[in-house]
């Protein structure tokens, strides 16, 4: 949450030396999602409608401005539902958000802002292989029952502050308070059975989470020398309770085997009840520190420590006994270079440790808790340089990932996990953004890298015995991936624009055996700006309705199709 962009202002992905203030176990880098902000001025507002094939609707609004000279507002409104690319595929969102801001003083502000959402996705789980392979046929077959549900209410309540004092110091607060629903009941488990031609449904799931959150996080920074160089050094603390309770009914039943090419759904069956199972809270603390020396003015050092504190307890809601209560504690840090070369080209390259538990937190069983967190290392180079007078710019980064103390399953008793796995990555990412010419515009981003199992020992086989799966690709990572974007502004008021997504061959299993299939779709748009406010845009996604697949979800044979050619008309309009 947010799942739907309208309310988002902009989305940073921050490389190379990112800071410690975001969170544990930030190993590869941080996304950071800003929101849109109340703004002073004149009262503005934006509307957007699009309509498309599968029948897609959208709608969005949007305004903002002064209240008065000290207190101004955001409201934002957005939906949308659609069929999809399957039978039975329906999913429908709406969001709603809105924040305060007031200036109280010259020098601190206040902003209260509050979202909620409630989101059905599709209830689609995949397509499993017929005698080892996909049937095009099939594409659009859902095997999932009649009265499926996935269903998801999250709401977002947020008190920040900024005070500065003086020109060079810089104090932020946030107090905050989330709440998550999420449940499912679906038939989540399909299997093709060679002898009666039928395919088998199992795992019949129906999960229900309850989760709260209520934080307050705050940092202070200080702009100054140290000694004779310039020097900026950044303190600050998160301090956090959450609850998760978990309802399921332990994922069994079956609504029986369909026909794969013509499936008669049927409803949901299971014979164990739905009832509350446990209840994990958690109270976490944080203490951070950064500094950012200047050593000359082209040359600046970056070093962060951050120490993380949580315990842990969870209560079985079946026996009504406490069955778990622990404390994790981990320090991790990152240490970093910046050079700049030259005016526009800047190196830098960074080391960086952390540590996670070996599953979410609040998820946390007793069998895992009592393994030891999951700890990673990173190591980064790389540079940006922009170029004609800003108009170009171009990336490239390279990176060594590994993570440690993983778990795997007991290759003598598969009921038994260890903490014995290890895995690694390594790669180099670039991207170029640039103007070709007069009217011509390119973005182009290219990954290539080398995952690898480094130590993982599973159960296979029947009798089960021990195999080591060292060297091979964990399932589901695209090894080389590229995206292209042109756009032509061929006439005053008209840009073309045309992209490729390429997406390299993945893996379905941890043997390799099974090959999810490369792919590349082509997606093109034609805007029309009538004036400054108002603007039409028709898009085309996937125009060649390239079939395949983004994932193998529940099993190595169970593989989900991406979404078919679709085509939407959007209008958008400010006032």
């Amino acid at each position: 949450f947010p799942f739907d962009t309208w309310s988002v202002e902009r989305i940073e992905v921050l490389r190379g030396p990112a800071s410690v203030v975001y969170g544990d176990g930030a190993i590869g880098g941080v996304v950071n999602v800003i929101p849109r902000r109340p703004r002073q001025g004149p009262v503005e507002n934006e509307l957007q409608l699009t309509a498309g094939t599968e029948r897609t609707g959208r709608f969005a609004f949007d305004s903002s401005g002064a209240l008065t000279d000290k207190l101004a507002y955001r409201f934002d409104l957005s939906g949308s539902r659609s069929d999809n690319w399957v039978d039975r595929g329906e999913s429908r969102d709406l969001t709603v958000s809105g924040a305060l801001q007031w200036d109280a003083t010259r020098d601190l502000r206040l902003t209260l802002s509050h979202a909620q959402g409630r989101q059905k996705p599709m209830r689609y789980f995949g397509t499993p292989l017929i005698e080892g392979r996909q049937a095009d046929e099939l594409r659009r077959k859902n095997y999932n029952v009649d009265d499926g549900l996935i269903r998801y209410r999250d709401a977002w309540t947020e008190l920040d502050a900024l005070w500065t004092p003086r020109d060079d110091v810089t104090v932020r607060a946030k107090l905050y308070n989330v709440r998550s629903k999420r449940d499912w009941r679906n038939a989540e488990k399909y299997v093709y059975n060679p002898s009666t031609k039928w395919i088998d449904r199992s795992d019949n799931t129906e999960i229900n989470h309850d989760q709260k959150q209520t934080g307050l996080t705050a940092d202070a920074a200080f702009d100054g020398r140290l000694g004779v160089f310039k020097n900026i050094f950044s303190i600050g603390f998160d301090l956090n309770r959450s609850s998760f309770r978990h309802t399921n009914n332990t994922y069994t039943g079956s609504s029986g085997p369909v026909d794969p090419y013509d499936p008669i759904p049927g409803y949901f069956h299971s014979d164990q009840p739905t009832m509350p199972r446990y209840r994990n809270e958690a109270l976490q603390y944080a203490v951070f520190i950064e500094d950012r020396l200047e050593l000359t003015p082209r040359w600046s050092v970056i070093a962060g420590l951050r120490h993380d504190h949580a315990k842990l307890v969870r209560d079985d809601l079946v026996s009504s006994a406490r069955v778990l209560d622990r404390s994790y504690s981990d320090t991790g840090f990152r240490v970093g270079t910046v050079f700049q070369a030259r005016p526009g080209l800047a190196l830098y390259a960074q080391y960086s440790e952390a540590a996670d538990p070996v599953s979410g937190i609040l998820m946390l069983s007793p069998a895992n808790a009592e393994f030891e967190m999951a700890r990673g290392r990173q190591i980064e180079v790389g540079l940006k340089q922009s170029f004609l007078d800003g108009k170009g710019e171009w990336t490239l980064a390279l990176y060594h990932i590994r993570k440690t103390d993983l778990l795997t399953r007991d290759a003598m008793d598969p009921a038994r996990r260890v903490q014995v796995g290890a895995q690694s990555s390594r790669g180099i990412e670039a991207s170029l953004s640039m103007e070709l010419a007069r009217g011509w515009t390119i973005e182009a981003n290219a990954a290539m890298l080398r995952a690898r199992y480094d130590d993982f020992t599973e159960s296979a086989g029947s009798p089960p015995m021990a195999v080591s799966r060292n060297g091979k690709v964990p399932p589901n990572v695209a090894q080389r991936l590229a995206n292209l974007w042109l756009g032509w502004e061929f006439a005053p008021g008209w840009t073309a624009m045309g992209g490729l997504r390429y997406v390299g061959k993945r893996y379905a299993d941890n043997a390799n055996t099974l090959e999810l299939p490369s792919y590349t779709t082509t997606d093109l748009a034609l805007r029309w700006r009538l004036d400054k406010d108002t603007t039409i845009t028709a898009r085309g996604y996937n125009v060649f309705d390239k079939a395949y697949f983004t994932t193998a979800y529940y099993t190595p044979t169970q593989w989900l199709y991406g979404p078919g050619r679709r085509y939407e008309l959007t209008l958008n309009h400010r006032f």
